[in-house]
């Protein structure tokens, strides 16, 4: 985290985050950009410089992403207030289909990196891009070690055949042409992240944007898997302007309450799905498959519906989980209400 004092604009502030606040607290409130997320503190940044911020009785720290914009007040150093965010991503926290699991807030783009090797996996990818559809966040692909293989362009058809409108780019991420690569989507006020496998160069290229010697194991030899050493999400300053989170890598996404973000990384598919003759279609043996159809004619690609499909079943069976929990602990809270209501003196 960078410890020169910026303007509310350089850190990332805008209308959608001024007009949450009342005249009250514009005058006795102080904005803060969230740069680290503690058990029972904050890592702020605010026009004034970096702080730390106290977390209130009615928020924890699985409530805020780094990203975030809290409202401070500076006599107490404590986070009165956190605002609405513009994005975020998150995904289900593990063991637990009800509760969400925040991994950044407020970016504006988000590098979805891979890399010329078998570590490249269709599934995982579009996963990634659901998450970012379903927060709102502009995807970017990021392929690295093309300095690996003889033949890039395959893998970047690859990535076009699962995103064809989302931008891809190639780079060996140890070249001194690496973050150059990166800048159209950075500059003052903008910020980014990276998703991703470990090993795939996302510290490497974070250390490059950053100018910051953001630690990265030594590559294997056998798998060409690096052992990424990141295990806190860190906000950090882009020389020239704009914001970087680093983020762990990420083996598990699980998906709840994502059905939009999935139909928007499967576009095709979930257009075609609107012509089926049943509006239940499961997009298998129905008459009038709109998608099935597309199939037999080849003009989409089998395993990607399957893909699609299988993204769709989990991400209905998780949220009705979700949904079910919920559910269930309202009606506990006013069972406990009720009973401790009865116990009070009459």
């Amino acid at each position: 985290m960078t410890s020169n004092s910026q303007t509310l604009r350089d850190l990332g502030w805008s209308s959608d985050f001024l007009r949450q606040l009342s005249p009250d607290e514009l005058d006795s409130l102080t904005p803060a950009r969230v740069t680290g997320v503690h058990r029972t503190r904050l890592a702020v940044l605010t026009a004034d410089g970096p702080a730390e911020l106290t977390l209130p009785p009615n928020l924890s720290a699985g409530d805020i992403a780094v990203g975030d914009w809290v409202l401070a007040d500076p006599a107490t150093l404590r986070a009165e207030r956190l605002l609405d965010r513009r994005s975020r991503i998150f995904r289900r926290a593990a063991g637990d289909a009800a509760r969400e699991q925040l991994i950044v807030a407020n970016v504006d783009a988000v590098f979805i990196t891979t890399s010329c090797s078998d570590e490249f996996n269709e599934a995982r990818l579009e996963r990634y891009l659901a998450l970012c559809h379903a927060g709102g966040v502009p995807p970017v692909f990021v392929l690295t070690k093309v300095d690996t293989t003889p033949d890039p362009d395959s893998y970047i058809d690859r990535l076009r055949a699962i995103g064809p409108k989302v931008p891809a780019i190639a780079i060996n991420a140890k070249s001194p042409e690496a973050a150059a690569a990166l800048k159209p989507w950075c500059g003052p006020g903008q910020t980014v992240a990276f998703l991703g496998m470990s090993g795939v160069g996302k510290s490497t290229l974070a250390s490059a944007l950053t100018g910051l010697d953001l630690e990265t194991g030594v590559l294997s030899a056998d798998d060409m898997r690096g052992r990424h050493t990141t295990t806190a999400r860190e906000m950090h300053g882009i020389p020239g302007g704009g914001w970087l989170i680093d983020t762990p890598g990420m083996r598990e996404l699980r998906l709840t309450d994502m059905a939009e973000g999935i139909d928007e990384a499967f576009a095709e598919i979930a257009e075609l799905a609107g012509n089926c003759r049943f509006r239940d279609c499961a997009h298998d043996t129905e008459p009038g498959c709109a998608v099935q159809a597309a199939v037999t004619a080849g003009a989409i690609d089998a395993a990607r519906v399957e893909r699609w499909k299988k993204l769709r079943s989990e991400d209905a069976e998780h949220s009705a989980l979700a949904l079910d929990r919920k559910r269930k602990g309202k009606a506990l809270s006013k069972l406990v209400k009720q009973v401790k209501k009865s116990k009070r003196p009459g």
